[in-house]
């Protein structure tokens, strides 16, 4: 990606990338500044467990799980063997993570109030190879890619590497190996088409609607599987979507008293147990208001 300054003739001068002189440098950009760019907690810097070294240890509270961030100046590592070690010592070290968090964050986090199959790796350079790029395009991997780049006036681009919408499963490759397997049983990377099997073609149908009408409302919206809700997220979460037998449950990421819904249509619900994110939640069985709630969810843009 080229940069540019527009200079007082009109004129386009190219921003120069310069290089980071050390891997440190990187890490405290993102420790510094985790709930910006990745929404998490930071629990601990330099983690070190069973003589293994973790970059940062992280915890997501909207999915409850633990988040493994290592960041990497050399391009020559297998992306995919050291992302599985180190989901693998998670899973057999729970309680030590939760040790740490508790310790750390001055909290009382239990095990059963982690889940598990949410965790993930991240791996942060100024790049990957087009061999670590293909290595993590599985659907359902828990493996990301993040790059990072500086440029001159202390400009940073954060970007995240997508897999394509063809990436098939990484199942059949972890079959042959009994290690990878195991994590791959109990580490979950959830899809769409999981969420919206088994609903009546109407329901699908809905969601198709309202799912394309947010996609319309900004460039770059992303569309995020999580255990119990599909999230469209823009730097943020914007808005959730529980897909119901009969309908949807659409919820909107403003906290209470921040939204302008003249007509009323949402639920504060910022005083109940809900999945979805935000205080505003309403349930939709057709497409009546569709156009009103977009207006509702372009306030959380």
């Amino acid at each position: 990606m080229q940069l540019f300054n527009l200079n007082k003739n009109s004129k386009l001068v190219n921003v120069k990338e310069k290089p980071f002189k050390l891997e440190k440098d990187i890490q405290n950009i993102f420790e510094f500044n985790l709930q910006d760019i990745l929404g998490l907690v930071l629990v601990k810097s330099e983690f070190t467990i069973k003589n293994k070294r973790i970059d940062t240890l992280a915890y997501d509270k909207q999915s409850n799980a633990f988040i493994i961030i290592e960041y990497k100046r050399n391009k020559n590592i297998s992306v995919i063997d050291q992302g599985f070690t180190y989901l693998s010592l998670m899973l057999e070290n729970k309680a030590d993570f939760i040790i740490e968090y508790n310790e750390t964050l001055k909290s009382n986090l239990k095990r059963q109030d982690v889940d598990w199959s949410q965790s993930r790796v991240i791996f942060v350079s100024t790049s990957f190879t087009e061999n670590q790029k293909t290595a993590t395009n599985f659907k359902d991997i828990a493996i990301e890619l993040w790059e990072i780049k500086k440029y001159d006036n202390d400009l940073i681009s954060i970007n995240q590497i997508k897999k394509s919408s063809s990436a098939e499963s990484i199942k059949p490759i972890t079959s042959s190996n009994s290690k990878l397997a195991s994590v791959s049983k109990e580490i979950k990377v959830y899809t769409e088409d999981e969420h919206l099997e088994g609903k009546p073609e109407e329901v699908i149908e809905l969601y198709e609607n309202y799912k394309q009408a947010i996609l319309n409302l900004a460039d770059d919206i992303e569309v995020k599987a999580n255990k119990q809700y599909i999230a469209f997220k823009k730097d943020k979460n914007l808005s959730d979507i529980v897909i119901l037998k009969k309908g949807l449950k659409i919820f909107i990421n403003i906290s209470k008293g921040n939204l302008d819904d003249p007509k009323g249509l949402m639920r504060d619900v910022s005083d109940t147990g809900h999945w979805g994110n935000g205080d505003y939640e309403t349930i939709v069985k057709n497409d009546a208001n569709l156009e009103y709630i977009m207006s509702l969810i372009k306030q959380a843009i």
